[in-house]
This record gives structure tokens, C-alpha cells and sequence, in this order.
């Protein structure tokens, strides 16, 4: 009698903090569901670990979940607004945007600054149907984490469409070093060898592979290098 008593208690709290939890989420806005601010992300935490506690655990007073629930929501709601009418809160609550490429280029050093490898920013650029970072005249890395690409004039879609361009070979590039690191594979699969490599190297100035923090390489044979070393960088400023 006791565990069936326990089982209809547990779905009688899932079916009346469901709803609350739908009302609560809708309340905060299409900004809390959509992207997740370090702020909003702790308060999905916290929802989750009141409502977990809650559903686990009959002897906890459901009528206190339901505070709690309620008053997170109104939290955020409060927070959202503070931030939307101090940006020195807003700041202090999230991250800033971070330029990541500039021109072709990796800023390495905030790369390193916001703990995101080569390999991270690579797939996020697929993921938007870019192969060549040299393509790419901004990057910017969101407070979201997500990333978002400013193309060059001449690779917008929008314009090779107007312009009934067709997309060369070279949009696809290869990584070939990553932080010091040859892929020989890469060369040899394009029927070119270290000396090609180091010869091409040293037309840039560049004689030893340690120096290097990423370069690709297009099927026509084209570099993009990224030094580890970078000096004389004027990034544009990018702020919420």
C-alpha cells in the first residue's frame, strides 16, 4: 500500500510541475529556450535539480517545488531585464563576443584565451558549408558558443548567385599542420612531399614546422598559414 501510495504521489507531481515548468519557461521568454547565456544555462540547472528532487523524492512538500519553480522564473525575468537596461550587467552575467578569424587568419591567442582547439572551430565552419578558412573575413565567437562568419566580398553566396559564379576547387582546403603537427597523408594524397612543403615554406619566410599554429591546403596546391607568433593584428572590436 505504502509504494502505491509513493507511485500515484510521483505521478501526481509530474503531472501538475509539468505544466508549471511550461508556464515558467514561456514566461521567461523565447530567449531562454532558444540560446543559452551562462546565466539561463545555470537556471536550467537549477530547474532541473528542483524538479528532479522533487519527482525522486515523495517526501519533499510538492508545494515547495512549486515556489521554487516560481521564483527562479521570476529571477531570470528580473535579470533579463536588468541586463537589457545596464550593459555593465550584462557584462558581468555573460561572456563577450570574441574574434576568433580575421581575414583569412586564426587569432591564436584568443583561441587559447576561450579554450577552443583548431578541430572546434573547423567543424563549426562546415557546419556552415565553409571548407577554407581564407574565405572567412570575421569570425566571431558568440556568448552562446556558437560562431558566426562574416564571408569575403567575393565568397558570398548571395553575390557568386547575382554573379552566376561557380565554385572552384579551391574552396575545398585540407588541414596539413595543426600546432607544430605535418599530416604527411595530406601531401601525399596531392602527389607532393616534405621538400615541396619546406620549399614553399621558406618562400614565406617560415623554416621550421613548430612555428606554425594551422595551415591547409587547397587541391591546387594554394597555403594558408596561421603563425603561432602574430604581430600587427588590427581586429575590429565587437561588443554585446
Amino acid at each position: 500500500m505504502k509504494l502505491l501510495e509513493e507511485m500515484l504521489i510521483l505521478i501526481g507531481r509530474v503531472v501538475t510541475i509539468l505544466p508549471l515548468m511550461l508556464f515558467a519557461a514561456l514566461f521567461m521568454g523565447r530567449r531562454s529556450i532558444g540560446e543559452l547565456p551562462v546565466f539561463d544555462f545555470l537556471i536550467l540547472l537549477a530547474f532541473g535539480a528542483v524538479v528532479g528532487a522533487d519527482i525522486a523524492d515523495p517526501k519533499i512538500p510538492h508545494i515547495h517545488t512549486a515556489v521554487a519553480i516560481i521564483l527562479i522564473a521570476l529571477l531570470q525575468k528580473v535579470v533579463a531585464f536588468l541586463k537589457i537596461k545596464s550593459r555593465k550587467v550584462g557584462s558581468l552575467l555573460t561572456f563577450e563576443p570574441v574574434t576568433v578569424i580575421h581575414q583569412g587568419q586564426f587569432i591564436v591567442e584568443n583561441l587559447r584565451k576561450t579554450q577552443y582547439s583548431i578541430d572546434n572551430i573547423l567543424l563549426m565552419l562546415r557546419e556552415k558549408d565553409i571548407f577554407n578558412v581564407q574565405d572567412v573575413n570575421l569570425g566571431i565567437l558568440e556568448a552562446n558558443g556558437n560562431l558566426t562568419v562574416k564571408k569575403k566580398p567575393g565568397k558570398e553566396t548571395v553575390t557568386l548567385e547575382d554573379m552566376q559564379l561557380t565554385r572552384s576547387n579551391e574552396d575545398l582546403a585540407m588541414p596539413l599542420i595543426l600546432d607544430g603537427k605535418l599530416y604527411k597523408k595530406v601531401l601525399f594524397q596531392l602527389n607532393l612531399d616534405e621538400e615541396w612543403l619546406m620549399d614553399r615554406l621558406a618562400q614565406e619566410s617560415i623554416h621550421n614546422l613548430r612555428d606554425i599554429f594551422f595551415a591547409s591546403i587547397t587541391e591546387s596546391k594554394s597555403l594558408q598559414i596561421t603563425l603561432k607568433k602574430q604581430t600587427d593584428l588590427n581586429i575590429p572590436p565587437i561588443y554585446h
